[in-house]
């Protein structure tokens, strides 16, 4: 992310927010370069992160890449509904057309970012989806590696799956 800040003629300096789907190793590595930003994300992520006693855990988060993050804001599910979904509203220094929806299944504080393009929404949902043919199809496929890959990671199916169908439905 920092080649790509600085690619687009930005400073790092000039990174203020960080909003995160989760705090899996491939989604929080680098935040380390980007000191001044704030860092939202769900409450029972960054718990769940801390709490790490199975091999899994132990494994998907990598507390190095975020143990020098200065400035937290951590959230709970509570606002107004959006689609259907509980959301979490009123980010810390944010605009309103920024929302938190929780998606829990991957992880236990998996989350959604919502934003408001005064055109219509968009929904960064990483990892709700691993492979294309995931998204937006009754039959749905992924390849045996990612299938599995996917079932490893996973810390609740039953939650992941509904999550999956109710983003589509």
């Amino acid at each position: 992310a920092l080649e790509q800040v600085r690619q687009r003629g930005f400073d790092p300096a000039d990174v203020r927010h960080i909003v995160l789907t989760h705090l899996d190793f491939d989604h929080a590595g680098g935040l380390s370069d980007f000191p001044n930003a704030q860092v939202h994300v769900l409450q029972r992520e960054i718990d769940a992160a801390r709490q790490t006693h199975s091999l899994l855990g132990r494994n998907r988060y990598r507390h190095r890449q975020w143990e020098h993050v200065r400035h937290w804001h951590f959230y709970e599910p509570g606002g107004d509904t959006w689609f259907g979904f509980q959301t979490v509203q009123g980010l810390d220094g944010l605009p309103p057309e920024i929302l938190l929806v929780p998606l829990t299944g991957h992880t236990h504080g998996h989350a959604g970012v919502a934003i408001d393009t005064g055109a219509g929404w968009l929904l960064h949902a990483g990892d709700a989806y691993f492979y294309r043919d995931e998204v937006g199809r009754t039959a749905r496929h992924c390849t045996p590696g990612l299938k599995l890959y996917q079932r490893m990671m996973e810390v609740d199916r039953t939650a992941r799956l509904a999550n999956q169908h109710r983003l589509w439905t």
